[in-house]
């Protein structure tokens, strides 16, 4: 079984001390960062107020230089593939069917998507992102796989509430990278409303950049939080969250928690967390 090291779960990514270190250790990624870190700061003066907004347009950038590295795939299209075909597995493995109506939270280029929309039933895979940009990346992958006659959703949105959606819709919803990338409120938004789209008896599943130390972030690009604290906030709109300890034997570095109704009761794979008091970020 693959362990997470002790030193990343504890490691504050945005103190001083630890980016020296990193700095040191990896001396031909500090130009890439500070060029980074100088367009991410221009892109929050220009959307101040708004951390949705700065991030389409991180998007934009990033999609501009590689459709594939924007979705966290790396410049590599054998990872982008890899990360796709792990998300696909993981969930097939946990009782995903055909039938199944899926809606897949910042669906990216459908890094996993296309995937999804090969396997699920016509008309019953919807995609949402933030990212115009990368949702017409998104429709090119449709076309390179010939999956239009599968009638799949993509559609662009402004926030979370997913308002436009119906009641009691979805018994998979999905989100990947996506927590990983949101401040607190981004998130508290999304579990406020997804209850209300999520089938009786269905599951919401969502990555995040876990930590067991404080709470942090780096360009407000990247947000580490504590597993407790994602209990905590699903508990407060009335729903159950499992950590998916399974997960945590695949090569791939960001946790999952599962979502459900409470009649639903615990999840395959999925194990008990400890509450905690909700951090303050």
């Amino acid at each position: 079984m693959q362990q997470t090291p002790a030193s990343r779960l504890s490691a504050n990514r945005s103190r001083l001390a630890h980016r020296v270190r990193y700095a040191l250790r990896h001396p031909e990624r500090v130009v890439p960062h500070l060029r980074r870190a100088g367009r991410d700061g221009w892109l929050r003066l220009r959307h101040r107020g708004s951390h949705v907004a700065y991030y389409r347009a991180v998007m934009a950038s990033d999609t501009a230089r590689s459709p594939e590295a924007a979705v966290g795939g790396g410049p590599s299209r054998d990872r982008w593939l890899a990360i796709g075909q792990m998300q696909y597995d993981y969930l097939v493995g946990h009782g995903l069917r055909p039938r199944d109506r899926m809606l897949e939270i910042g669906c990216g280029n459908l890094r996993a998507g296309w995937r999804f929309i090969e396997y699920l039933e016509p008309g019953h895979y919807y995609g949402i992102d933030i990212s115009p940009d990368i949702l017409m990346e998104a429709k090119k992958t449709l076309v390179a796989y010939g999956l239009q006659a599968k009638l799949p959703y993509l559609t662009p949105v402004a926030d979370l509430k997913l308002d436009f959606l119906p009641d009691g819709w979805f018994t998979v919803v999905h989100a990947h990278s996506v927590f990983s990338h949101s401040p607190p409120q981004v998130i508290d938004e999304c579990l406020a409303h997804v209850g209300r789209v999520l089938a009786p008896g269905g599951y919401f599943d969502f990555t995040f950049d876990r930590t067991e130390g404080a709470e942090h972030q780096v360009l407000r690009e990247d947000f580490y939080y504590r597993t407790g604290t994602m209990v905590r906030l699903a508990a407060k709109h009335g729903l159950d969250a499992r950590f998916m300890d399974d997960w945590e034997r695949l090569p791939h570095g960001q946790s999952k928690i599962r979502v459900t109704h409470p009649a639903a009761g615990p999840a395959p794979g999925a194990a008990a967390v400890d509450d905690v008091p909700l951090a303050e970020t």
